[in-house]
């Protein structure tokens, strides 16, 4: 078996830095009810393209980092990320053969399952949302899927990731 090296693993690190970042930036009070998952749409870019590179490990990793950045209960962001990879990675073939519709969709559905975990999470520590916007970043994520796929894919051919 031939062994390839690892190139330019600082791209992929130096982006989901920055989905952290993302996902703490203050925003808006009427538009954070509808914060995208920026790390969970890093997450699932790089676990779609280079699964040998981000894995679950990772994910529950930087899910704590954002567990700490929020104040959250600790493990719960960490959670949520690492189901997400989990079923991404479960469906990262088909994923690779859908268009970018088809692959929007199965991650709305992937988002929303997450969503629904970090709902349960809520009500088992009192801090349930009284409405259905818990949904929204899924939604929003979805339609943010084909920018940021498009954008990664431009990095990552720039600097030659693989």
């Amino acid at each position: 078996m031939v062994q390839v090296k690892s190139r330019n693993g600082w791209v992929i690190w130096t982006s989901l830095l920055l989905a952290l970042l993302l996902s703490v930036a203050p925003m808006p009070q009427f538009m954070e009810i509808g914060r995208p998952l920026w790390l969970a749409l890093f997450l699932s870019y790089w676990v779609l393209v280079l699964p040998h590179r981000v894995g679950m490990v990772g994910a529950w990793c930087l899910g704590l980092v954002l567990d700490v950045l929020n104040g959250t209960l600790l493990g719960q962001n960490a959670l949520t990320l690492t189901l997400i990879v989990f079923l991404v990675l479960s469906l990262q073939r088909r994923l690779q053969m859908f268009p970018m519709w088809q692959q929007s969709l199965v991650l709305l559905v992937v988002f929303g399952l997450a969503q629904l975990v970090q709902l349960w999470l809520n009500a088992l520590t009192g801090n349930r949302p009284p409405t259905l916007t818990f949904v929204l970043p899924a939604l929003i994520g979805a339609l943010l899927w084909p920018w940021v796929f498009a954008i990664l894919r431009g990095l990552q051919q720039r600097f030659g990731v693989h």
